[in-house]
């Protein structure tokens, strides 16, 4: 290759390699291998331009010094680069450092500062650092404020835009029945999470009317406090293609005392009214071998005090495997914790499909006569097992046209109030409802077990109930780990573990010794046929010596011989 050839070539793969800089901005390619896709960017993002008649901004908000602590910042730059590369030129980002646009400007954007402890030679500090992203678009503009993680990313980002693009509010109704709860204190946790979702929630109370455009509503308990008044509110919102996840049980549990103790609750009509629209909330209890466990003070005869740590089937862990993975909500869902449930039967009208989200596994059973729930004595749970086993309905979504409630009968009234409640509509609109047998699974108990997971299902049911289903799939498609505890038969774990123990504590540690040794021989057998091969080499070389002396000698004497 002459010299002017190389100097062509190089010139050549220089272009090249600057070419395929500038392209890469906007193809992408990347193998992703977690199960749920946690690092691709789904279809419907992609595919996001197609709903842009204007571009959209994106500006993320990262302090230098941040991204020098965690790697998370660098993994979320790269993020929304390539959720820029798939629209085309309709989304613009631009990464930008506060310190440089002005620490003032950036926090009255409503971005959160947050302190982040570093070591510098030997010598800890706090700093205070920013990673927030601001979403505009023509007039509006949306801030997530703090982002450190690149789990709900995608979901925050495409939920956003969506609503801006078509100018829909993203706000739900709620509906707190039970008395002795209120949103603010009991459901601080879903409070958050749906305002994080960028979700702005109004409590509404017992009767209040509820606004006709409203997407969602969420009613939590209720079953002994809601009176008719109230439930014509409700199903008149349903009537007029109002959507509602309804999370009651059909037995009270006193947590207020702590006593735990359990009794059938007095349906003032909205055990009824489920029934009518075909999902049958029974009053009783269920349980399950998948049991969470319970930590519990007990006194001893002595007057000491102690705590037990003990597997409680009255708290069941719904597996991810006992979802319906052909209903949106269930779909991948990562299973859920359930405290003191009630089990549903579905019996729906002919104008309404109704199918269970999630169940038991076929070790549930149920508890509808004794109601005892007292941890102390573990066969008492169990004395109703063999006669009610098998997989028990705790959730299920409901789809059509429902049959009013109220339909045929005189409207409330309420005593002392001249108000009067507003006809039901002619013609009813189809409505989507989910019923959760449970509603101490949505509320701050979840802390104990520490049940993000219901969290995110009533996230995903919000956002179902609001018509989002190509959204519901991207939600938290982080890297997930299933349960630990999924073989529920106490003789097969038994089994298991045993098998486990084996292969660990003695079938793996003779591999290793077999494989040791085996080695060791074969190298020994190696160093022993080198050694006979380079005695024969020798010995060859010998007698090829020695012919070589013998051949003259031979030759003299038959040469005198002639």
């Amino acid at each position: 290759m002459t010299k002017r050839q190389t100097s062509i070539i190089t010139l050549l793969s220089i272009i090249a390699f600057i070419l395929a800089l500038m392209v890469s901005g906007r193809l992408w390619f990347r193998l992703d291998l977690t199960k749920n896709k946690a690092y691709t960017i789904s279809g419907v993002s992609r595919n996001l331009y197609k709903e842009l008649p204007d571009p959209v901004n994106i500006t993320y908000y990262l302090s230098g010094k941040l991204k020098t602590v965690v790697p998370a910042p660098g993994e979320i730059e790269d993020t929304l680069r390539e959720y820029a590369a798939y629209s085309r030129g309709r989304i613009r980002l631009t990464v930008r450092d506060p310190v440089k646009v002005g620490l003032a400007v950036v926090e009255e954007l409503g971005l959160q500062p947050r302190q982040v402890q570093t070591v510098e030679q030997d010598q800890a500090s706090l700093i205070t650092v920013y990673s927030g992203i601001v979403i505009e678009y023509l007039d509006k503009m949306e801030v997530l404020p703090w982002v450190i993680s690149t789990d709900t990313l995608e979901y925050d980002l495409t939920s956003r835009i969506r609503s801006m693009v078509t100018d829909s509010e993203r706000w739900m109704g709620v509906i707190v029945g039970d008395s002795f709860r209120q949103w603010k204190d009991d459901f601080s946790y879903l409070e958050m999470t749906l305002a994080e979702a960028g979700y702005r929630t109004r409590v509404l109370f017992s009767g209040d009317e509820i606004p006709e455009n409203m997407p969602a509503l969420f009613v939590l308990g209720g079953v002994e406090d809601l009176d008719e008044w109230a439930l014509y509110r409700i199903d008149r919102y349903i009537q007029q293609g109002g959507k509602t996840l309804f999370a009651v049980k059909g037995i009270y549990i006193d947590t207020i005392y702590g006593s735990i103790e359990a009794r059938h609750q007095e349906d003032k009509g909205l055990l009824d009214m489920l029934a009518s629209y075909g999902a049958i909330v029974r009053k009783e209890l269920a349980l399950d071998r998948n049991a969470l466990t319970l930590q519990y003070q007990t006194r001893s005869p002595s007057g000491g005090i102690s705590y037990r740590i003990v597997r409680y089937p009255l708290w069941i862990g719904i597996l991810a495997e006992n979802g319906n993975s052909q209903h949106p909500v269930s779909s991948g869902f990562a299973g859920l914790d359930m405290y003191w449930s009630s089990p549903i039967e579905l019996s729906a009208p002919s104008s309404v499909e109704a199918v269970p989200i999630f169940t038991t596994t076929a070790q549930g059973w149920s508890m509808r006569n004794s109601l005892y729930t007292s941890p102390e004595v573990p066969y008492m749970l169990e004395m109703e097992a063999s006669e009610t086993k098998g997989a028990k309905i705790l959730g299920a979504a409901l789809s059509g046209t429902f049959p009013s409630f109220f339909r045929g009968a005189e409207k409330p009234v309420r005593e002392g109030s001249e108000e009067e409640l507003p006809d039901m509509p002619e013609v009813a609109r189809e409505s989507r409802i989910i019923v959760i047998g449970d509603t101490d699974f949505a509320t701050n108990i979840i802390n104990v077990t520490n049940a993000r997971h219901n969290l995110d299902f009533l996230l995903r049911a919000a956002d179902w109930l609001a018509n989002d289903d190509d959204v519901i799939g991207i939600r938290n498609r982080a890297p997930q780990t299933g349960r630990f505890d999924k073989i529920t038969d106490s003789s097969s774990r038994a089994a298991v573990m045993k098998v486990i123990q084996i292969v660990n504590v003695g079938l793996i540690p003779l591999l290793v010794i077999a494989a040791g040794l085996l080695l060791a021989y074969r190298r020994k057998v190696l160093a022993k046929n080198v050694e006979l091969k380079t005695i024969s080499a020798v010995k060859t070389a010998d007698t090829a010596a020695t012919d070589d002396i013998k051949t003259p000698s031979v030759s003299k004497e038959k040469s005198d011989d002639v």
